[in-house]
């Protein structure tokens, strides 16, 4: 079930969801020092981490799907927020240099439908930032956060999904090793959660934060021609008669 865009303002106005968003926040920049002079979209509810990526991008536009609804943005400024429907972005080919996929794909109807989009509108060398719930973290299995709605993704499942949408996966990391609990003691410690579960590689984080780029070339079409080649390469064989004979008879023999 896909969360309302009401119920995501909600959890990032609470303390938990202005702790969460700065420690995926603090995940993406580890990444994305700047984007100066980029085309960004931020598809899902991605504009908590918009107001900060925008700064210094050539244009910055958020995608919000239908069923979720629509929040205003930015604030005080001609609005840069549509909605679409499913897995159809409104763009053309290779219109954007970066994506950020925030409280998106783990709702989507048709994942593999929505990466082959993301990879359409996504300029050659463009890249994605896939920020999605861990299915051996606690956020995924508590719904009282926006994290806990949808389907979570084991790292082998977001392998898949690349691949077969022709993305190359750059840099892997997670976010949120601190619990979900809305305690004050618990948010006051979150950055050394963060830093004890990066250090030793715990594998109960919250959330994937994955970063992968856009393959311009198929390289298994060039390997089935490769193949086809092979099979339209002609062959002598023999056909009866002496070899002097087959020599001088001007013909070519071919398999049937």
């Amino acid at each position: 079930m896909q969360p309302d865009v009401i119920d995501l303002r909600s959890f990032y106005a609470s303390p938990l969801g202005r702790v969460a968003q700065r420690m995926i926040l603090r995940a993406i920049r580890t990444r994305w020092t700047s984007l100066q002079g980029l085309a960004l979209l931020g598809h899902g509810y991605a504009i908590p981490y918009l107001d900060d990526l925008r700064e210094g991008t050539e244009r910055t536009i958020a995608f919000m799907p239908a069923r979720q609804g629509v929040a205003p943005w930015p604030r005080g400024m001609l609005s840069s927020v549509s909605l679409v429907e499913g897995s159809e972005l409104p763009l053309r080919d290779s219109v954007m240099d970066r994506v950020v996929l925030v409280h998106s794909l783990e709702v989507s109807d048709d994942p593999s439908a929505l990466m082959s989009e993301i990879w359409r509108i996504l300029a050659p060398g463009g890249h994605v930032m896939i920020i999605v719930p861990n299915r051996r973290g606690p956020w995924a299995r508590v719904d009282t956060t926006p994290f806990g709605a949808g389907q979570p993704f084991s790292r082998r499942q977001l392998t898949a999904l690349l691949r077969h949408a022709l993305f190359t996966p750059t840099h892997w990391s997670e976010a949120l090793y601190v619990p979900p609990i809305s305690r004050r003691f618990i948010l006051q410690t979150a950055m050394g959660w963060e830093r004890i579960g990066a250090s030793l590689s715990l594998p109960f984080a919250g959330l994937h934060v994955i970063e992968a780029t856009k393959q311009v070339y198929r390289p298994a079409l060039a390997g089935k021609m490769a193949r086809v080649r092979g099979l339209l390469q002609p062959v002598l064989v023999p056909s009866g008669g002496t070899a002097a004979g087959r020599k001088g008879d001007g013909l070519e023999h071919f398999p049937i």
